[in-house]
């Protein structure tokens, strides 16, 4: 479909482009589109907080820790182009608190994609080609040009989870939102 056709057919009001794209070169704008396209999977955990702990198998993990997992993948973006590294045994800070709501998620996101989208502002090619490690435990896992980093570990794997919660909310009920078009939901 001709991108034309595409801008006829989309329901922008329910699925606006994300505002300030402007300020964001043009080889960041498809991370900032995908960020903010995971906002509305996140936005649509109106589940109840009683449901937070809802998990579909007893090796899942819940609705609530999903959605804080989502919430907090702008922040790697972030980590992405302000560090050369990061090890995952880093522990949270002392004082975190997972978010307990629906609105303390949408808050965290916001937050985590703002300042990640802050950090993608004026970053050169020079700047996404440097190399970026993931470390576990001090054990190299894969060092590769930070602008792959966003591509696979940041966007995919946000967009590996955007579908994951689609499922709960399916699952449970809920009307799922729109991603790439109307989704069955919507239709009827």
């Amino acid at each position: 479909m001709a991108l034309e056709d595409y801008r006829r057919k989309r329901d922008f009001s329910k699925s606006p482009e994300p505002e300030g794209l402007e300020a964001v070169g043009a080889e960041s704008q498809a991370v900032a589109r995908k960020m903010a396209a995971c906002r509305s999977s996140t936005r649509c955990c109106r589940s109840t907080t009683a449901k937070w702990d809802w998990k579909p198998h007893p090796t899942s993990v819940t609705l609530g820790r999903l959605a804080e997992h989502l919430a907090e993948m702008p922040l790697w973006g972030t980590m992405t182009m302000t560090q050369s590294e990061l090890d995952m045994a880093t522990p949270r800070p002392p004082d975190y608190r997972s978010p307990a709501t629906r609105d303390a998620v949408l808050a965290m996101f916001d937050a985590n994609h703002k300042t990640g989208r802050g950090h993608l502002v004026g970053k050169t090619d020079p700047e996404f080609f440097a190399p970026w490690t993931l470390k576990s435990g001090g054990k190299e896992v894969f060092t590769m040009p930070k602008a792959a980093v966003m591509r696979n570990f940041v966007l995919n794997h946000m967009i590996h989870h955007r579908g994951q919660l689609t499922v709960y909310l399916r699952m449970l009920g809920v009307p799922v939102p729109s991603i790439y078009g109307p989704s069955g939901d919507e239709r009827t």
